[in-house]
């Protein structure tokens, strides 16, 4: 029998009720799933049983990158025994389009393909092989077209899924022109796979009348069945999406799961039966958007000190064949293009551009790591023509907390713990005694070099499309005590269901143990925002903490009905409630509110205030606070071969009043890793037709257990609650620490910045590939003898500018000048 149905002593409910508590948000807990996780219990949409007659589904996928389609015949496919239906788009009995935001986005190609790896067919057969052999005998005939498969191509031609947008503060050309020293370049960095370990999936059953009852592996549960009832042509009353879990997101979840829904969705309303659709990791990753490359272009002027005085920065975004949610990406680049930095005279222009790809999509960050990356790489521009360290640049620019605090979109930036953040880590990891260390270690060693970077983050927390920053949650109590709850997130391994379960057991008093946490369902809470932009905790934590507040102060109003009694004497802990000095169970107190016909259902709703932005004018508060973090990282270059290897990394990270210390350390961890993967070794590449050539883990490299370095110490910052009324004043940390793996790379070019003294900027774009960083090396060392000029831009030099330490020597440069691009 369980503590709950025990019928205590009085000594017993006295001792049960004093105990240390040990449940509710602070604590450690173990993530809700992780047993179900290692042992294989935990359920995905794969794993569900099979219904009766379930078809299985298989696309054939376009094989040119731009071309009108002449002739379809899928007469083929019929001969194989199986097949039980093939769906082109005249098949579709409502909206082909499933764009996201804007129209562009055809379930099955209708009269021309976009890119290579377009569904135009999709094969639903009785298992799985046939499906896909079927799929393979449909002759398909094009005619090619034209394709532009170059974000430079796209950029020059002015091809754009979106108008090109601007953020302006002060006069840049005057403060540009007025700047002691003056430097223009520019960098590429590439995209990334979501590469998550569940492929795209979808099961969809058919029900009474027409209804639809979908199981997505989504991040976007609502828009699934939004564009699930628009394909066919009924009511969203009619379609309920069911998400328990999600073997990984990190954002290709949110837009392009809705298509294998969709899909399965058409085929149960056209042949009647059950439909799953499980896509291969290769046609994942041919089929689906991944996160935006970019060009960045820059003209910066700045002092002897390394004070940035004016900029102009272009950030030009490959989205691929349609919008998707290109627009909100590039304005979040555009956003964190300052990073940690006061831009005083600024203009930065975001560029969307069309090409002949799989459409690009939200990926963790949402383009704020590209933003981000952009003026990191500037800083270190500033660095090596200075001869300063970047440390000492980066903390001159830093904003400042009483003056130059404003954003260029005009947010005041508050509450600003950078410097005690960059003091502490710089003390804690020995940062000053390294980087003599390692200079004088680089002087020694012809062969291997030494690289260290330590590296700001400020985030800003919000859906930059203000309505999305809504949840709501449903909470049930049962009159044995125990509660259900259900809310609009969704978990994708990220302990997001572990967090709420807390904020619910804080609020009652109660252990986590007592309450279940029940599927992501639009049945039952409608019109829900994606999990998405870090705001997970922050919207559906706020709006369970409503739901269990709202049925507590039921509870307490009815005790003092009952009790004769004032709620300031009647408290709620460890499953216990004390009335007037008398101690209840809650089931007990559960069976009282059911037997006074007190409702035991409870909603929340949370909505984040005050945000605003006016894109007229470019100006407004997108974001309700900034996370912070600082990291620093050492590496070891190869310069005979241009491998690397990271031998250490020390962060420090700002998550506010964490809601779980050990969750949080993991996401630290996961999205440094991740974010390392990006700039390191993720390498996406296309052949001259547009093919995705690195279509699976045996060409495309994620990093491995093996690319950690051998000492990660990841620290979260201590007595720091967030001002903001966040959920018990935590912060995010879903998507901020992505963006520390920017000191790996600024410590692998700070490495090859060693063979010219730190003189010089070493000409490595993301990924920092052993090929990339090779031919850098090459590069530096040729520029060495010749002063040659690489694509990173040329400087006008300060007059005999402070060498970056002791040891690292100056140089006199010839003055160069080149016309901003």
């Amino acid at each position: 029998m369980s503590d709950r149905a025990k019928n205590f002593t009085a000594g017993e409910r006295e001792q049960r009720f004093d105990q240390s508590t040990a449940a509710g948000v602070g604590r450690p807990l173990p993530h809700e799933s992780a047993a179900k996780h290692v042992s294989g219990e935990a359920l995905y949409i794969d794993d569900r049983p099979e219904a009766p007659n379930q078809l299985h589904l298989a696309p054939r996928l376009s094989e040119h990158a731009h071309a009108l389609i002449t002739r379809v015949d899928v007469s083929p496919c019929y001969r194989l025994p199986g097949v039980e239906r093939v769906m082109t788009w005249q098949d579709v009995p409502g909206e082909l389009d499933i764009g996201p935001l804007v129209a562009g986005d055809p379930l099955l190609a209708k009269e021309r393909v976009d890119y290579l790896g377009q569904v135009i067919l999709v094969v639903a057969a009785r298992d799985p092989v046939t499906a896909h052999r079927a799929a393979a005998a449909a002759i398909i005939e094009y005619r090619p077209l034209p394709s532009v498969l170059d974000l430079e191509e796209a950029l020059e031609k002015a091809l754009y899924v979106d108008v090109p947008h601007h953020h302006r503060r002060g006069d840049p050309d005057m403060a540009l022109a007025a700047a002691p020293l003056r430097v223009q370049g520019s960098m590429r960095m590439g995209g990334q796979e979501h590469f998550y370990l569940e492929s795209q999936v979808a099961s969809v059953v058919p029900g009474e009348d027409g209804a639809m009852q979908v199981f997505s592996s989504t991040q976007h549960p609502t828009e699934v069945q939004k564009l699930v009832a628009s394909v066919l042509g009924v009511d969203m009353k009619d379609i309920t999406v069911d998400m328990r879990r999600m073997g990984g997101g990190f954002g290709g979840k949110e837009t392009q799961a809705a298509g294998p829904a969709c899909l399965c969705a058409l085929a149960a309303r056209l042949t009647g039966k059950p439909a799953k659709m499980r896509l291969s990791r290769r046609d994942d990753m041919l089929m689906t958007g991944k996160r935006h490359p970019f060009l960045v272009r820059y003209d910066v002027g700045f002092d002897a000190r390394g004070l940035m005085l004016g900029l102009k920065l272009d950030l030009a975004a490959n989205c691929g064949y349609s919008a998707d949610l290109s627009a909100s990406i590039v304005d979040r680049a555009m956003f964190h293009a300052d990073n940690a930095y006061y831009l005083a005279d600024v203009l930065i222009t975001g560029y969307r551009c069309r090409t002949n790809t799989a459409s690009n999509t939200a990926f963790r960050g949402f383009g704020g790591p590209q933003g981000m990356l952009a003026i990191e790489h500037i800083i270190e521009h500033i660095a090596r023509e200075t001869g300063l360290d970047p440390l000492s640049v980066r903390r001159l620019n830093y904003y400042g907390k009483t003056t130059r605090n404003i954003t260029h979109y005009q947010q005041p930036v508050e509450d600003n713990p950078l410097d005690e953040l960059t003091d502490e880590l710089a003390l804690s990891a020995g940062y000053r005694q390294r980087r003599r260390e390692i200079i004088a270690y680089n002087a020694a060693s012809p062969i291997l070099k030494r690289g260290l970077a330590l590296t700001p983050v400020k985030f800003g927390i919000s859906f930059t499309a203000s309505f999305l920053n809504q949840a709501g949650a449903m909470l049930l109590m049962y009159t044995d005590g125990t509660l259900q709850l259900n809310h609009g997130g969704t978990e994708m391994g990220q302990g997001l269901h572990t967090k709420v379960l807390q904020v619910v057991a804080q609020v009652l008093g109660v252990d986590s143990a007592q309450i279940r946490i029940t599927a992501t369902d639009t049945g039952k809470i409608p019109n829900t925002s994606p999990t998405a932009a870090s705001s997970g905790a922050d919207l559906n934590g706020k709006a369970a903490q409503h739901a269990a507040e709202t049925l507590k102060q039921r509870l307490v109003e009815m005790l003092c009905r009952v009790y004769h009694t004032e709620a300031g004497r009647i408290s709620f802990r460890n499953g216990m409630v004390k009335v007037a000095g008398r101690i209840f169970t809650l089931a007990e107190v559960a069976e009282l509110a059911h037997l006074q016909q007190v409702s035991l259902a409870s909603q929340g709703y949370y909505a984040t205030p005050t945000l605003f932005y006016d894109r007229t004018q470019a100006a407004g508060q997108p974001f309700y606070y900034f996370a912070y973090g600082v990291a620093c990282a050492e590496v070891v270059v190869d310069t005979l071969t241009g491998e690397y290897r990271l031998l250490r990394a020390d962060i420090l990270h700002d998550v506010g009043d964490s809601l779980n210390p050990a969750i949080d350390i993991g996401q630290v961890e996961g999205g440094f890793i991740q974010g390392m993967g990006w700039l390191t070794s993720e390498e996406l590449v296309w052949n001259a037709q547009g093919r995705l050539l690195t279509d699976g883990p045996a060409t495309y490299k994620i990093p491995t257990i093996g690319d950690t370095p051998a000492r990660l110490d990841v620290r979260l910052l201590a007595n720091r609650a967030n001002p903001k009324q966040t959920v018990f004043h935590s912060k995010a940390v879903g998507e901020p620490p992505f963006m520390l793996a920017i000191s790996v790379w600024c410590a692998i070019r700070d490495a090859v910045a060693s063979l010219a003294d730190y003189r010089r900027l070493p000409a490595i774009d993301a990924p920092a590939t052993p090929e990339r960083v090779l031919t850098a090396v090459d590069a530096l060392l040729a520029a060495a003898e010749g002063d040659v000029v690489t694509h990173f831009g040329t400087c006008t030099p300060a007059p005999q500018p402070q060498p970056m330490l002791a040891g690292a020597g100056t140089r006199a440069r010839p003055k160069k000048e080149r016309p901003y691009e």
